[in-house]
C-alpha cells in the first residue's frame, strides 16, 4: 500500500529508546514529521538523521515534533541516540508493524539481502492526523527531500 497525501495516518504504538510508549495519537493537534530509515550507525542514515538534528529549531518554530522509525532494538537507537546527540524521539519497530502499514519495508534489503529493513522515508502528518506529504525512496543511498519537507510544513503553518 502506497500512502499519499490526503490519506490518514495508520496509527502506531512504539516504544522509544527511554522505553516509552509513543502513539501517533500523543501528537493530536500538533504537525509530525516521521523519518523511517534503515538501519542505525549506517552512514546514510546518520546524515539523514543528523540533517534532522540540525534543523531541528526550525521544526519547533513551525510547531512540528519529530520522530525517526527503525527496525533496530530500541538499545540499539538508545546507544545511536547517544552518539549522535540526537534530540528527538527514535522509535523501534522491531515487530515491522509500522513499516508495513506505512508501506515502507523492504522485502529483502538490496545492501545486504536482509528482510525486513525499513526504506527511507518521510512524511509530513497535519494536526488532524492527514498525510500532507510522503516521499518514499528507491533507494537506500538517497536521502528525503528536506526542502520540500519544509515547504509542506510552512504551508501547513
Amino acid at each position: 500500500m502506497t500512502l499519499q497525501k490526503g490519506d490518514k495516518a495508520p496509527s502506531f504504538s512504539l516504544l522509544n529508546t527511554e522505553k516509552q510508549e509513543v502513539k501517533l495519537e500523543d501528537f493530536k493537534g500538533k504537525n509530525l514529521i516521521v523519518h523511517f530509515f534503515p538501519l542505525a550507525f549506517t552512514g546514510v542514515c546518520t546524515t539523514q538523521l543528523c540533517t534532522v538534528r540540525d534543523a531541528i529549531s526550525l521544526y519547533k518554530n513551525d510547531k512540528a515534533d519529530v520522530v525517526a522509525i527503525s527496525v533496530d532494538s530500541l538499545f540499539v537507537l538508545g546507544k545511536f541516540k547517544a552518539e549522535q546527540n540526537l534530540s528527538f524521539d527514535l522509535l523501534s519497530d522491531f515487530n515491522k508493524t509500522t513499516a508495513s502499514a506505512y508501506g515502507t519495508l523492504y522485502e529483502t534489503f538490496p545492501a545486504f539481502g536482509m528482510q525486513g529493513v525499513a526504506k527511507r522515508s518521510a512524511f509530513v502528518i497535519d494536526k488532524e492526523g492527514t498525510i500532507q506529504y510522503a516521499e518514499v525512496l528507491a533507494s537506500p543511498g538517497d536521502l528525503p527531500n528536506f526542502e520540500a519537507i519544509n515547504a509542506t510544513l510552512a504551508e501547513l503553518n
